[in-house]
């Protein structure tokens, strides 16, 4: 009990001493203070917390940071001998006079409340005030994404009283671009922070007047290797794959057709995932630029081998007339048109035992004719092994089209010129 005695609690008359003090109730603080007079000077500095979020497809970010404002009220304003300050919570803020600052083009915003509401107010004898608030807030964000994904965006978030026009009250960052501090570990997974700074400047409003107006400007830009691997690789390797049916036998139609369809389809996949993820604006992006171009590559190795599959039918009518146009070989005895086509051998000779004597020839004539028919099949034998390991080699250049082999040089060529063009712009 003598303890209890020596150290009693003294926040059973601090109410008292409270009202004393601060004078809450002697005062109307539903005015600004020094009303009538000239605006009242209201300093702000802001601590960024985190960048949260940013959303291209609503065009908005989300960030949480510290606000506090300083202003001078000598309605609370107390004696003290020690020049010590009064910290409050939440709970004074609704008694006395606090600037009335709002988030311009804000779509939500709120005040922590965990574990109690993040508020705090600091009073100095002087009259002095500092009010600080823990604030998220989603708010627009104008982005230009005619450079997308090469670009850099930069937001805004913008303060400013809603009631008090410059003649009332006057919002000034309280040290300069000093008045911005951010935490060293903020960072996005799609985006490089690159600076943060501050302005200022008056908002007129037809109705109302003007207003000071205080912007947090931070400049962002996007990392570019995500949607290397994601989007740029994966285009590039289907336009070249769809120069593999350059290479391919022309006669090879399924083969050929397949390749070209499946490279389609999935340029086509491509394009809609990269869209699926961004606002449907009226303009065009450079990632639309690329994968269009390699788009209009893929459908052109389509249409190539449309044009030499036409081309090769024109030529193969134009060579089969002449063929129809030569004598028939019908009336020619057997024995002869065996002999012509070059296909007379000895088991022929001798399955020509059941033709009549007048349809065989004579037996001098026949070996004769069969010496130069061995004659000619040894020589064909002999050059047939010869060339059998060019043979294959000698198909395939037959049966390439020359838009084939213009092709092969032409499409890489071509498509090698844009990248060089496309990267040196907007890189």
């Amino acid at each position: 009990s003598h303890i209890y005695k020596k150290n009693h609690d003294v926040t059973k008359t601090w109410k008292a001493k409270t009202e004393q003090l601060l004078r809450v109730d002697d005062h109307d603080f539903t005015m600004r203070p020094a009303f009538g007079g000239p605006a009242i000077p209201v300093g702000v500095d802001v601590q960024v917390e985190s960048l949260d979020s940013i959303s291209e497809v609503d065009m908005d970010f989300t960030m949480t940071l510290y606000l506090r404002h300083y202003w001078k009220d000598e309605r609370l304003s107390f004696p003290s001998t020690t020049n010590k300050s009064m910290t409050f919570d939440g709970r004074l803020v609704k008694k006395i006079w606090v600037p009335d600052v709002f988030f311009v083009h804000s779509k939500r915003s709120f005040i922590h409340d965990t574990t109690t509401d993040n508020i705090m107010l600091r009073v100095f004898p002087d009259g002095h005030v500092l009010y600080s608030m823990r604030i998220t807030v989603t708010a627009m964000c104008n982005m230009d994404f005619s450079r997308f994904p090469l670009d850099s965006q930069t937001c805004s978030l913008e303060l400013e009283s809603y009631a008090y026009t410059d003649e009332d009250l006057m919002l000034y960052w309280k040290n300069g671009n000093e008045s911005l501090k951010t935490d060293e570990k903020i960072s996005l997974s799609q985006f490089l922070i690159q600076k943060f700074h501050t302005t200022s400047r008056l908002a007129f409003y037809s109705s109302t007047g003007w207003y000071n107006r205080l912007y947090i400007n931070f400049t962002l830009r996007r990392h570019i290797f995500f949607f290397l691997l994601q989007t740029y690789f994966p285009a590039t390797l289907m336009v070249m794959l769809s120069w593999v049916s350059f290479w391919i036998d022309r006669r090879a139609v399924p083969a050929r057709v397949s390749l070209g369809i499946t490279t389609v389809l999935t340029m086509s996949t491509i394009i809609t995932g990269v869209n699926a993820s961004m606002p449907r604006v009226s303009y065009i992006k450079a990632v639309d630029i690329y994968l269009w171009v390699s788009f209009v590559f893929v459908f052109l190795s389509v249409l190539e081998y449309a044009a030499v599959n036409y081309l090769t039918t024109v030529q193969e009518r134009k060579e089969r007339k002449p063929r129809e146009r030569l004598p028939c070989m019908c009336g020619i005895p057997h024995s002869k048109t065996m002999m012509l086509d070059g296909n007379y051998s000895e088991s022929d000779a001798n399955s020509l035992a059941g033709y009549t004597r007048n349809q065989m020839v004579p037996e001098e004539e026949k070996q004769e004719k069969m010496v130069v028919h061995l004659a000619m099949s040894n020589e064909s034998n002999s050059s047939r092994k010869k060339g059998l390991k060019g043979h294959v080699g000698l198909r395939i250049i037959q049966n390439t089209h020359a838009i084939d082999k213009y092709s092969r040089l032409i499409f890489p060529g071509t498509y090698i010129f844009f990248n060089l063009v496309y990267w040196s712009v907007f890189s």
